[in-house]
């Protein structure tokens, strides 16, 4: 046999080649699907995910065309590259399903978060959590004698570099909206 475990007389061109060329490496992907604006439609879309075991990471709905009665979902999945095509091959069977893009692959795109953190803490901490905000443009949205609540927007990965620094210096509470994208240029 050669290096290839493959038997001799058979190439990789062979009607016998039967060795699997699909990938198990799990990738992060950001869909956007426009759909109508009705009762139920969210449902029909998530139960697509929960019957089939995906996961979703992070969630976004509203509706961006009242006239048209037109709601945008912004999914961010974890997949095979064959799961993630089923997942937009499914997607775009759906009834009331416009549009599904995938933002990971079709080139470069802005993706933003909304996160409200409440961070307990007196003397140090509480200078300490206020330099903090300062650094990551963290607004203070409400404060008392005993905590703050920031509030801050940015990629998904500058609300947990934030998060994984306020949790030493008291961090209580987190809230996100998920993920919000949209594909850049024209």
């Amino acid at each position: 046999m050669s290096a290839l475990h493959i038997k001799k007389g058979s190439t990789k061109h062979s009607a016998y080649n039967l060795r699997p060329t699909f990938s198990d490496v799990q990738e992060t992907h950001t869909i956007a699907v426009l759909v109508d604006n009705e009762a139920g439609v969210l449902a029909r879309v998530i139960g697509l995910f929960s019957g089939r075991g995906y996961n979703i990471e992070s969630l976004t709905v509203a509706e961006v065309d009242h006239e048209g009665k037109l709601s945008r979902i912004t999914i961010v999945t974890t997949g095979t590259p064959q799961v993630i095509e089923q997942i937009k091959a499914q997607l775009g069977r759906i009834v009331p399903v416009h549009d599904v893009h995938d933002l990971t692959v079709e080139g470069s795109s802005v993706e933003r978060e909304l996160a409200l953190l409440k961070v307990a803490g007196t003397g140090d901490k509480r200078v300490e959590a206020l330099r903090l905000a300062d650094i990551f443009r963290a607004n203070v949205v409400d404060s008392t004698l005993e905590s703050f609540v920031f509030e801050l927007t940015g990629t998904p990965d500058k609300i947990d570099a934030f998060a994984d620094l306020m949790r030493p210096l008291g961090l209580v509470e987190v809230a996100r909206t998920g993920v919000a994208a949209l594909s850049r240029g024209s």
